[in-house]
This record gives structure tokens, C-alpha cells and sequence, in this order.
């Protein structure tokens, strides 16, 4: 940026500003209009993130919760009191694995596959909503951005 003029550091910082500010303000929106979304059914945004992970085919037989943490990329920690409270609603177990007994897996319980399929509609409606001006272009092209922003965040 030292090979710029003043006025281009500033309107780039300027950019880079709004930009990151409207993302965080995006973050909090979902958050928030996520869960009046879903308030019927008594789910939080993270819950959902972690029944959603969870849903997936290739997570059958369930994920370790390293693996469900990094899939998720959030903390350990910031897990934990979460899938205690889905696991004391009984809407995800942990079981010994197949491969290493030793090792734990976190799965979705029958309960936790029917409050899934339930939440299905209301979240495709929200989704629906949320996109509403998106091409499918536009959609192809914004989950690009938001992939290279976060694995250049990633770097960092």
C-alpha cells in the first residue's frame, strides 16, 4: 500500500472498513432473525449449525468433536456447553467409535433427525427470504467471495 497515494490507502482502508463492518453486521443479523425464524421450535443459530453438520451423509456415524469443531470453525470450548445442552434434550449422543474404541463420536439421535427434518421448511423459507434479489449466479459467485475471504482469513 506505500506505492499508493494518500487518497487511494484511504478510500482502500475505507472499503475494507464498510466491508468487514457489513459482515459482521450480516453475522449478527442471521443470528438474530435466525432464531425468531426458528423460535417455534425452540433453536438457536449454533444449534442448527451443529444439526445441520451433523445431518450431512457423510457424518452417519457421527464426527469426533475435533472434527465437528474445525467443520464449524469454532472453538472447542465454545462447543462443549453447546452439545450439552443438545445432548440433555436428547437431540445428540456420543458414542464409542467402530474404528478406535477409544475415540468418542457426537451423533444426531432419532429425536435430533425428526426436530431436523422439521426444521427443514422454516429454514429454507429464511434462506429463501434472505437471498431474495440473488441470481443463482449471484449465489455461486457470493459463496466464492466468502470462501476465499475466510480461507484468507485463515492464513492470517
Amino acid at each position: 500500500m506505500k506505492d499508493l497515494p494518500a487518497e487511494k490507502n484511504l478510500a482502500n482502508i475505507e472499503i475494507n472498513n464498510r466491508l468487514f463492518f457489513r459482515f459482521f453486521q450480516a453475522a449478527n443479523t442471521l443470528h438474530t432473525k435466525g432464531t425468531q425464524a426458528l423460535s417455534g421450535l425452540g433453536v438457536t443459530t449454533q444449534q442448527w449449525s451443529v444439526l445441520g453438520a451433523l445431518s450431512h451423509p457423510k457424518a452417519t456415524d457421527g464426527m469426533t468433536v475435533g472434527e465437528l469443531s474445525q467443520y464449524l470453525l469454532v472453538s472447542r470450548q465454545n462447543l462443549a456447553g453447546l452439545m450439552t445442552r443438545l445432548e440433555r434434550d436428547g437431540l445428540i449422543e456420543r458414542v464409542t467409535s467402530e474404528e478406535d474404541r477409544r475415540a468418542r463420536r457426537v451423533k444426531l439421535t432419532a429425536k435430533g433427525h425428526e426436530l431436523w427434518a422439521a426444521l427443514y421448511d422454516p429454514i429454507s423459507d429464511f434462506y429463501d427470504q434472505a437471498l431474495q434479489g440473488f441470481s443463482f449466479d449471484d449465489r455461486l459467485a457470493f459463496i466464492h467471495y466468502i470462501s476465499l475471504l475466510q480461507q484468507n482469513m485463515a492464513k492470517i
